[in-house]
């Protein structure tokens, strides 16, 4: 007798610097997260697509869930909240290197009516910060019964054993998306998302939670080279002349830089072409913030 296929979107909830997109890029194999030490890197809901033979899993990386009465913050928050109630599965990831507090408790909260279909991933036990049977007592006391793995993103230990239980609960059902899919994202997106990483990773906390990259257009050369042009709009003049760097050195080198890393993710070349600007007020844009938190 054949054996039922299995679908199911699995939401990813935890702390700023968890490692939730570290687990994406682990499970499906690709870059599909950005990845960098500023807290609320990612700032949009990220599918990544792991399929193999029997099922399909939808992983979808929401943004770290952040204390803050800010607009942009309470924007996240509900970005991340939003698919609990819908998704098949939820997978809670908690730092074992950070000793849980407020933050956690209310992720906990949030957690606890969908106890029953949600595991919790006890990421970077080979940190040697690493303390994981303080989790594990956190979520023993805030969340009895759940369903612990303990697991490294970075290095994928664990992570085979944590992905089989998921598999195990997961309803049946069809395939969302084309077996070689690894994520549905969109290329400008992706490429918007990998400069936003190489200025997290440049200017840590002088610029990036203050900026975000304004796509313009793009279009295709004769060769097949995809030309990507975009603004990084900063709220300051001073974080301006950080992005641009002495003689224009650290824009230079966040567009070769995430050139680079664009060779590898899609089949053809990508050329980026940025200017940087300045917008005081962009965080207090409801529209545009509609528009980029998604």
């Amino acid at each position: 007798m054949e054996t039922a296929h299995k679908a199911a979107f699995i939401s990813v909830i935890g702390r700023p610097s968890a490692g939730k997109s570290t687990l994406l890029n682990q499970v499906c194999g690709e870059k599909v997260a950005i990845v960098s030490p500023v807290p609320q890197t990612t700032r949009n809901t990220i599918r990544g697509i792991l399929s193999r033979e029997g099922y399909q899993l939808v992983f979808m990386d929401t943004p770290g869930l952040h204390d803050s009465e800010k607009a942009i913050n309470r924007k996240l928050r509900d970005l991340a909240t939003r698919s609990l109630s819908d998704a098949d599965v939820i997978l809670y990831v908690i730092d074992s290197t950070r000793a849980p507090g407020k933050e956690e408790e209310a992720i906990a909260g949030l957690v606890a009516p969908y106890k029953d279909k949600c595991f919790a991933a006890v990421n970077k036990i080979d940190s040697r910060e690493s303390d994981s049977t303080a989790a594990r007592l956190f979520l023993a006391e805030q969340l009895p019964g759940l369903r612990v793995f303990d697991i490294s993103a970075e290095k994928g230990s664990g992570v085979e054993a944590l992905l089989n239980a998921i598999i195990e609960v997961s309803p049946e059902g069809p395939a969302y998306y084309p077996e070689e899919f690894y994520t549905d994202q969109e290329p400008v997106f992706r490429i918007a998302e990998v400069i936003r990483e190489k200025v997290f990773l440049h200017t840590r906390n002088e610029v990036p939670h203050a900026i975000y990259v304004d796509y313009r257009s793009h279009h295709m050369l004769d060769d097949g080279t995809l030309v990507y042009e975009g603004d990084l709009v900063v709220e300051r003049e001073t974080q301006k002349g950080i992005i641009i760097g002495k003689g224009g050195a650290m824009i230079k080198q966040i567009r070769e830089e995430a050139e680079k890393d664009l060779d590898d993710i899609f089949p053809y070349k990508v050329m980026v072409s940025l200017k940087v600007k300045v917008d005081a007020g962009w965080k207090k844009n409801e529209i545009l913030l509609k528009r980029l938190l998604q």
